[in-house]
């Protein structure tokens, strides 16, 4: 078997550039991920998510251009096998319920132990 088409292949898009590199790095650690793609906005995500349809992509709830709603709205039309992971600062209920109305599985919140993350990551890619 090829090793490079059992890596799950995940986007990340988040507008803080640590916390962007924080997340390429416990994922990168895993001998089964491949980070194909990072993005700064929602517009850079969804681009992005269409060219290298990632089996997972882990959306900031707030950032620039439409924020990670719009983000999941579009990632799941244009790319339906993706799953989404929101990873967000905030758990206001209400946002939490607009993400998974948007097409969010997981919403996670920053500062969750990096197991935590990496675990939802494969759960999400798994329930394909």
């Amino acid at each position: 078997m090829n090793v490079s088409s059992a890596r799950l292949k995940v986007l990340i898009g988040d507008d803080e550039p640590m916390i962007r590199d924080v997340v390429r790095e416990v994922l990168e650690a895993e001998p089964d991920f491949d980070v194909v793609a990072v993005a700064g906005d929602a517009e850079e995500a969804i681009r992005l998510a269409e060219r290298h349809r990632p089996a997972v992509a882990i959306l900031d709830v707030r950032m620039p251009c439409g924020g990670g709603v719009r983000a999941a709205r579009e990632i799941r039309r244009r790319s339906p096998r993706t799953r989404i992971v929101a990873f967000s600062a905030h758990g206001d209920p209400g946002v939490v319920e607009e993400m998974r109305r948007a097409g969010v599985t997981e919403y996670l919140l920053k500062g969750v132990p990096n197991d935590d993350l990496v675990a939802a990551v494969r759960r999400l890619a798994a329930a394909d």
